[in-house]
């Protein structure tokens, strides 16, 4: 099969084999990625199709085998899921941490950019400029300026808490 015979046998068939899919899973999302996952697999014997004599037939069990593979696999998943324990309750973010965002949200966005790239994800000031941009100087300008504003708002929020 010849690449423009298999695109046109694509045009054709991948239509049909989703509905005849999407009936199996019941998902129209996982039959379009199983056919078309069965598809690329097909691009490879595309020579031999010819001599199969069935390539939809071909590319059809190829797809419902990728189905229940992930079913199975989806199953096995939810299966140790159940088995582990379950958490019976899950704590919310401190007051500091909840304190902590509403500074930072407070802070103009190229300053709290420079913050958060620096301090939460370890980023050097060189790499923080190389993603934001800005020259070296401004990103270490960005820095001070916003930890100096998150120094006083921290500080009047602790003021304000303690009277």
């Amino acid at each position: 099969m010849t690449e423009e015979e298999f695109d046109a046998f694509y045009a054709t068939a991948f239509p049909r084999l989703t509905g005849q899919i999407y009936a199996f899973t019941g998902d129209h999302g996982e039959a379009q990625d199983v056919v078309q996952e069965a598809f690329v697999r097909a691009w490879d014997r595309r020579r031999a199709f010819l001599a199969d004599g069935a390539p939809e037939a071909w590319v059809r069990t190829v797809a419902m085998r990728l189905a229940v593979s992930r079913w199975r696999r989806a199953r096995r998943w939810l299966e140790l899921v159940r088995r582990l324990p379950q958490q019976e309750h899950t704590p919310g973010p401190g007051p500091e941490r909840a304190a902590l965002v509403a500074a930072l949200r407070g802070l103009p966005e190229s300053q709290r950019m420079a913050v958060v790239l620096h301090h939460l994800c370890d980023l050097s000031v060189e790499q923080v400029a190389s993603e934001t941009g800005a020259p070296v100087g401004t990103v270490k300008a960005r820095l001070s300026r916003g930890r100096a504003a998150l120094a006083r708002e921290l500080s009047a929020g602790e003021g304000v808490s303690a009277t």
